[in-house]
């Protein structure tokens, strides 16, 4: 029997209480949201003038003399680089302003349906329902569907106990044969009966107040999805885990808390995510039925879904009090596999983001096309100096160093948004991050590209 989990510490986890946001229930925005808006154009404008006009990046652009035809690559990437700069900076004054929203009140938590749905997840999912089961929520008001979808190991067993258990809190659903995250998800969103769903995957468990402070920003009826931190779970277990620890960090806590400042956080993930149940109803047959180049999509469901919550007008936010602890990939294989499913997805709904944006609020609109101008870049730009260092450190191999030594005083200034956030050596492992995707994990992109139209699911 699995213990229960209220009263131990998860691996790497520190105890931790719901959060109060000193704003309370109202607005997310705390200053003039134009004020930002104009310093990000007019800063914007300005490191513009600054990189064509003088010789930033001097060794890159002095390099580049041996070779003409480099300079067409070398001072757009000093361009870029300079933008990119900039929007380091706007997007960490953001992420000062940010304050996650009150918790919901117990006794003001509305119906709330948690669905987890799973395959061949064995006794993990056991872990998973047991932390829902025993959050801090009003029993009252809360229902826990787990939706076994084909598991061909023993992970109906673990549901079975689990139902067993929390019998007034659970209901278990069992497909006799594997039908995809997408339609065990929509199942559980056709049988809840909550105001809110809640959707976790059956790999994480969840801290006791998590679905409290999930249920707070709701108080905004502009809100539709409102995402949770995600921490790794088993981050002792290896370097990548470790790796991936810190990197989660900064995805989940920097960058969608900064995206949350406008309202317009681009994926609520799978691990961890409450959604408006009037909104999910509303789009539920189009994201089931979603194709994309004439295929089926069969992955990527949570950023699909938060596109489809944006293009019905409302905000998507990040509650940072909402926290989940995933397990990750240990082995190279599984994260390429996980990586490249990421980038699949994360084209396709690139290019749907790209006509929903124009019906967000301007001040969202401008920023998120921004961001997405300087962020969608760093490919072309990326793989073109990978090319260019290339021809250079065949040239002078100290070329090479430099760019190292480059990468990691980069990597480092990263790692104190980390530091920040978690005050624990794993830092290091962030550093280690930055060379081990620049050296391992740099084809994934371009293979994903070639392959968007691929179903597999490549979780096992």
């Amino acid at each position: 029997m699995v213990g229960s989990i209220r009263h131990r510490t998860l691996p790497g986890a520190r105890a931790r209480t719901p959060e109060a946001s000193a704003e309370g229930r109202t607005s997310l925005f705390t200053i003039d949201p134009w004020l930002t808006t104009w310093a990000l154009l007019l800063g914007i404008a300005a490191i513009v003038y600054v990189a064509l006009s003088i010789r930033a990046f001097h060794f890159v652009l002095h390099a580049s003399h041996a070779h003409p035809w480099s300079r067409l690559i070398a001072r757009p990437s000093v361009l870029w680089a300079s933008m990119g700069l900039l929007l380091i900076a706007f997007r960490t004054v953001q992420w000062f302003r940010y304050r996650p929203v009150a918790p919901a009140g117990p006794a003001a938590a509305p119906p709330l349906t948690v669905i987890i749905p799973a395959y061949n997840e064995g006794a993990m999912v056991e872990r998973t329902v047991e932390s829902v089961a025993t959050a801090l929520y009003p029993k009252e008001r809360l229902e826990i569907i787990v939706v076994d979808d084909g598991s061909t190991d023993n992970t109906w067993r673990y549901i079975d106990r689990a139902a067993r258990r929390f019998p007034e809190l659970v209901t278990p659903v069992r497909f006799e044969k594997n039908r995809g995250k997408r339609a065990a998800l929509s199942e559980g969103f056709r049988r809840g009966r909550g105001e809110l769903f809640v959707t976790i995957d059956s790999d994480s468990v969840i801290e006791p107040q998590t679905l409290l402070a999930l249920a707070g920003p709701f108080a905004d009826p502009r809100v539709g999805a409102v995402a949770g931190k995600v921490a790794v779970y088993n981050r002792g277990h290896g370097v990548i885990p470790k790796m991936l620890h810190v990197r989660y960090i900064l995805s989940f806590d920097f960058l969608r808390a900064v995206q949350s400042t406008y309202g317009t956080v681009y994926c609520c993930p799978g691990a961890l995510t409450a959604y408006r149940a009037s909104v999910v109803r509303r789009v539920l047959d189009a994201w089931l039925g979603q194709t994309f180049l004439g295929a089926r999509c069969t992955y990527g469901e949570d950023r699909s879904m938060t596109n489809f919550i944006l293009s019905q007008g409302f905000d998507t936010v990040y509650q940072r009090n909402a926290v989940v602890h995933t397990v990750v990939p240990r082995t190279y294989g599984k994260l390429c596999k996980m990586f490249l499913r990421w980038d699949r997805s994360y084209i396709r709904e690139e290019l749907r983001f790209a006509r929903i944006v124009w019906t967000r609020p301007i001040r969202s609109r401008l920023i998120a096309l921004i961001d997405a101008l300087i962020t969608n870049l760093r490919y072309p730009v990326g793989y073109s100096c990978l090319g260019m260092l290339t021809v250079f450190t065949m040239d002078d191999p100290k070329t090479l160093l430099r760019v190292l030594i480059m990468m990691g005083m980069m990597s480092l200034l990263n790692m104190v948004y980390y530091l920040r956030s978690e005050r624990s050596w794993n830092f290091l492992f962030g550093v280690l991050y930055t060379y081990f995707s620049w050296f391992a994990l740099f084809w994934i992109f371009p293979y994903a590209l070639l392959t968007v139209r691929a179903r597999s699911w490549l979780t096992r």
